[in-house]
């Protein structure tokens, strides 16, 4: 099998869900493609849109299997066994699965971060080509093997892969601030793992955590596409239906706390650039404050060139080419990161302006202008985010995994314009705290 359609599709946690963030900022989607929503028999939550615009069918099925629930003795397990449904199944090998697909023309692929994993399909809706590559996904998802020469071959990829990334300092930064950050947090573990955990990962870890966390009553699936309801229903049962039920719930994540003081590291690298990051714990996907927070953010790092830190960083000191903030909201309270990169002689120079921008920016919040400016930036660009299928088939997995309401998109417009600068003056200032944030810089010339 082409092992880049599952095997490589794994990524860092919360790297997809930052790129996730920004599409779901989009446009109402419910209005004009309503959605549609049921139970599947063995409980899985099922949403569906019908369109028959285009002869093609969208599906994703999602569980609560991402980085979060590995331990730190079994750091990379989630990872590795989403890898590995992919790459054997009853009766199929990797290379079998890979050919029927390429026969009808299917395209697989599969997707991990800190709270979920999950596998996406997309295929022509016509009867014998939707049939072919349904009945592969739902092999995948219900019948994995986890063949021992593929996981051996697979664990040798992982570790040559942390080896070399583990000297880059963009992976060490990162790798380090989840740690500060998060401390004894499962959001601290690496979707990846770690070389010492995973060099130990055995055939019957990946079949526990099979049996764990890939359970129908946990399991969302998102369909979008060509066919029609009754077809939708039986294809969620097509995927679900031979999953077992989870044999006692699937607990949440514990909350994170609060960072009790700023703490800062410096690690000297190579490099020609530091690499500098400063955050905190943000905001979780369904936070009170999630409006307000997020559309100050696009006034202070999310709005590109136009943003404060790009205005200060780049354009006014010639710091570096670019710089960005964002929140990646998760189940629990996700990050808040602020980054850049810039020569070694400048660092602490950039981290000094850096921390002034915000350190401003949350005692005196954004002006109305930036604001109003912020929300036209965001409210025109929704027509743009809903071209294709696939977007909206992201947009129904998130409403669907996080419990949001199915009206969410239509909402997200009257709720970014409903914003006053003085509740994001008052998130902001209740929210971030300056005084307490993370910093890591790679690349420092010293440590001190």
């Amino acid at each position: 099998m082409n092992r880049s359609r599952f095997a490589n599709t794994v990524s860092q946690p919360g790297c997809l869900v930052a790129a996730v963030v920004t599409m779901l900022a989009a446009t109402p989607a419910s209005a004009t493609l309503p959605i549609q929503q049921w139970q599947s028999a063995g409980g899985a939550r099922v949403l569906f849109v019908e369109t028959h615009d285009l002869p093609m069918l969208d599906v994703a099925v999602d569980f609560p299997a991402g980085a979060s629930r590995d331990t730190r003795e079994k750091s990379g397990v989630a990872s590795l066994t989403m890898r590995l449904m992919g790459l054997g199944v009853q009766g199929l090998m990797e290379e079998q699965i890979s050919e029927r697909f390429a026969d009808v023309g299917a395209q697989p692929s599969g997707r991990f971060d800190a709270d979920r994993a999950g596998f996406s399909l997309r295929t022509l809706s016509s009867a014998a080509q939707r049939e072919q590559a349904l009945d592969l996904m739902s092999r995948i998802l219900q019948q994995p093997t986890f063949p021992q020469a593929i996981l051996e071959r697979e664990k040798a990829r992982v570790l040559a892969g942390l080896r070399e990334s583990d000297t880059k300092p963009e992976t060490i930064a990162d790798r380090e601030f989840r740690r500060l950050i998060y401390g004894s947090h499962p959001y601290a573990l690496r979707g990846s793992g770690e070389i010492d955990t995973v060099e130990k990962l055995t055939r019957a870890d990946l079949e526990d955590f099979y049996r764990r966390y890939y359970v129908a009553d946990a399991a969302v699936v998102s369909i979008i596409g060509d066919v029609t309801r009754d077809q939708a229903r039986a294809i969620a049962e097509q995927l679900t239906g031979k999953l077992q039920k989870s044999r006692k719930p699937i607990p949440a994540l514990p909350p994170v706390p609060a960072l009790g003081a700023g703490q800062a590291l410096k690690i000297l690298h190579p490099a020609t650039q530091a690499h500098i990051v400063i955050g905190q714990p943000g905001i979780r996907r369904k936070d009170p404050d999630y409006f307000p927070l997020w559309l100050g953010n696009h006034v202070l790092g999310g709005g590109g060139f136009s943003s404060r830190l790009s205005e200060e960083i780049r354009q006014k000191r010639g710091f570096a080419y670019s710089t960005y903030s964002y929140f990646n909201p998760l189940g629990q309270e996700g990050p808040f990161q602020i980054g850049l990169q810039t020569k070694k002689e400048q660092s602490e120079e950039a981290l000094k302006v850096a921390r002034e921008i915000l350190a401003g920016f949350v005692a005196d919040g954004p002006t109305q202008q930036e604001l109003d400016n912020a929300k036209q930036n965001v409210i025109g660009g929704f027509p743009l985010r809903i071209d294709n299928n696939r977007k909206i088939l992201d947009y129904l997995s998130i409403i669907g995994f996080y419990d949001l309401p199915l009206n969410y998109l239509d909402e997200f417009p009257a709720k970014i314009e409903a914003v006053t600068l003085a509740e994001v003056k008052d998130a902001w200032r209740r929210r971030i705290r300056p005084d307490r944030m993370a910093t890591i810089v790679v690349g420092s010339l010293d440590t001190k």
